[in-house]
């Protein structure tokens, strides 16, 4: 008998044991309203890691990817002027979230001769 209540004593600090978790951090966030960034491709242009050509932009000298819009968005990116061969600017409205990009709205911005 003193057996199994020592094994129940034990089962039950062994599960709260494991049910102690750290806790989660927060995901880092920033908010960008309407900023003027460079735009162009991340892999190309901005020298990041990635499987494929994806766009990226540039906030506070920082490249991060982005999500919500696709390089080929804007035309051709392997174009003269495209995104693989030309960096341009950008306004952008969105969130950092985990190191990318979440646009909520990019304009082009033209390209001065």
């Amino acid at each position: 008998m003193k057996n199994i209540i020592l094994a129940l004593v034990f089962g039950v600090f062994a599960i709260g044991a494991s049910a102690q978790t750290a806790p989660k951090k927060a995901a880092s966030s920033k908010v960008v309203t309407k900023q003027v960034v460079d735009i162009a491709c991340g892999e190309c242009q901005f020298k990041m890691k990635g499987k494929d050509c994806e766009l990226a932009v540039k906030i506070d000298g920082k490249p991060y990817f982005v999500d919500g819009k696709s390089i080929d968005d804007f035309g051709d990116a392997h174009g003269e002027h495209g995104f693989c061969n030309a960096v341009s600017k950008a306004e952008v409205t969105g969130e950092i979230v985990n190191n990318r990009f979440k646009a909520k709205e990019i304009k082009l911005l033209p390209t001065k001769k």
